[in-house]
């Protein structure tokens, strides 16, 4: 699987940006697939996280203000971020892993196995 994340961009607080992540390969439906972001100086830190179920984990400080979704069909993974804060400002990553259980979380960026190339956010206050 080859990931390709794009949609990054230069936005002021309190607007919102649709992150695209594209994977090609085999079929995607069966991955589960996370969003990380890493700021500068930063260690890269899990986002989100969905299980091919649906089941989704939410890092504390983007709950209510972002989501996740895919089409499988499509092999795309959406990340949605509203009321965006200069704190949210990093590159951020998609990532997927192969997995058939249903319910798990996967926090750790060990725990995936296929990474997209990066696009900044930039949140300007």
């Amino acid at each position: 699987v080859q990931l390709q994340a794009s949609g990054g961009g230069l936005v002021q607080a309190g607007g919102s940006l649709r992150l695209t992540c594209a994977a090609s390969g085999r079929t995607f439906s069966n991955y589960y697939v996370g969003w990380f972001r890493q700021a500068p100086g930063k260690e890269r830190e899990f986002v989100v996280g969905r299980d091919a179920s649906g089941y989704t984990e939410y890092e504390d400080s983007v709950k209510g203000r972002f989501t996740i979704s895919r089409d499988n069909a499509r092999k795309m993974v959406y990340l949605e971020m509203n009321s965006l804060k200069p704190e949210d400002t990093a590159v951020y990553y998609c990532a997927a892993v192969w997995s058939n259980l249903y319910g798990e979380v996967r926090r750790r960026a060990a725990e995936y196995d296929y990474w997209g190339q990066g696009t900044l956010v930039t949140v300007s206050s």
